[in-house]
């Protein structure tokens, strides 16, 4: 079997689906064994540090892990960095056959600092019978020294190591996701995967195909090269209340006409017809602090105005925005603070001075969708996330992004990965 440990919603799963194989994951959190459930993924839900390892002795090809990354992710309070020499401690006893966790647990400033030493506890168990075959190990790049010790350990029971910083853009995943890797095998040289994509098209040489474009968010939504969230906007009152792009239609309409297939994004901009009136309905507004507030709503005319898109990645004052036609920021979700909203501006091709005097009214802010969140994680977009809306976007910010996961796995399956097979919009 492949043991995935802290299995989550299932990235890592979907990426062996998708390679032909299949794991079994441990997972405690209630929402994303649903999802798992689903998206038909074998599941055992159940705390990973008190869950007995031996049981998997004689039966591991593959060992997975991704402990959470919360107590060290830039989007918390990195506790985990305090508590850093505490970990690194426990990593070296549980190599040694000693568990003094529960003493270290006392310790530490966050308790789920701890969770990133599970993965020895289980390797340890199961290098008495010679598992597993391989391993691969994902964290926020802050673990990177933790996975050197790991590595440390590992090459002196037999394995190739290696360890580094991967961006999932490189591999083509829609976001420029930083990760720290570890990949170990005891039948082959552990190495990283060839990255496939660059910031920068490279043209052909001599030795083949140059690498691609990064993969922007436009492109795997399905949207124009510069098109906004049309499909999640309503009159008056879509997800954070921006204004219908069309003067008249409804959310529901507009869902059917996608559903029959005869809606698709406009080519070039999504195109706003609009001048602010003193009454009428309200509709949600970027205030000041980023967050949404509410202003009068505006009515539509015969002027037309044309926006480009961005998202940004949260209500930070120094929160990363990306045009529409750029890869996303690193998400990250489950603090109100973190929340992802689409934000218009004056498209390129409609120069500021243009709107001077017309008292047109900026497009409101329109948080992002579970649906485009997955996306840009390279999950499917019928991926069946299950929850309330904090829910999944808690789980799909903690998640492997599958597309990297398969470039990882890949070679340690011995059977070729096809990038094609990921279809990223509907």
């Amino acid at each position: 079997m492949i043991l995935d440990l802290f299995a989550g919603p299932g990235g890592w799963s979907h990426a062996l689906t998708v390679l032909g194989a299949r794991d079994i994951g441990l997972e405690w959190d209630t929402w994303a064994c649903k999802t798992r459930a689903r998206a038909g993924q074998l599941t055992i839900q159940t705390d990973v540090a008190r869950y007995p390892a031996w049981i998997f002795s004689g039966r591991v090809l593959g060992l997975i892990a991704s402990p959470p990354c919360q107590a060290w992710s830039m989007a918390g309070k990195r506790l985990g960095l305090v508590d850093q020499p505490l970990v690194h401690q426990a990593v070296a006893d549980l190599a040694a056959g000693r568990d003094t966790r529960e003493q270290l647990l006392t310790a530490c400033a966050d308790p789920r600092s701890l969770l990133a030493a599970e993965p020895m506890r289980y390797l340890h168990a199961l290098h008495s019978v010679g598992e597993p075959e391989w391993v691969a190990m994902e964290e926020v790049p802050d673990v990177l020294p933790l996975w050197r010790q790991y590595a440390a350990v590992l090459r002196t029971w037999g394995y190739s190591v290696w360890t580094g910083i991967l961006n999932a853009a490189d591999y083509g995943v829609p976001q420029t996701r930083r990760r720290a890797i570890l990949l170990a095998s005891r039948v082959r040289i552990a190495e990283p995967p060839p990255p496939t994509h660059a910031q920068i098209a490279e043209p052909e040489s001599l030795f083949g195909p140059g690498r691609a474009r990064w993969v922007s968010m436009a492109e795997a939504l399905g949207w124009g090269r510069t098109d906004g969230p049309v499909p999640t906007v309503c009159a008056g009152g879509g997800p954070g209340g921006g204004p219908e792009p069309f003067p008249s239609g409804s959310r529901k309409a507009l869902a059917d006409a996608r559903a029959r297939g005869t809606w698709t994004p406009r080519p070039n901009g999504v195109v706003l017809q609009s001048r602010r009136e003193g009454s009428g309905p309200v509709t949600r507004r970027g205030g000041r602090d980023g967050r949404c507030v509410e202003q009068p709503a505006p009515t539509f005319t015969a002027e037309t105005n044309h926006w480009a898109w961005s998202l940004r990645s949260n209500n930070q004052a120094n929160a990363t925005v990306r045009r529409a036609d750029e890869p996303a920021g690193t998400l990250f979700f489950g603090h109100r603070a973190n929340e992802c909203t689409w934000v218009a501006q004056p498209a390129a091709s409609l120069p500021g001075a243009a709107l001077e005097g017309q008292n047109v009214a900026m497009p409101a802010p329109i948080r992002i969708t579970a649906r485009e969140a997955g996306i840009l994680q390279s999950f499917p977009a019928d991926y069946p996330w299950q929850g309330n809306k904090g829910q999944q976007f808690s789980q799909i910010g903690n998640a492997v992004p599958p597309r990297l996961a398969a470039h990882l796995l890949a070679p340690h399956l011995k059977v070729p990965f096809t990038p094609d097979d990921f279809t990223l919009a509907a």
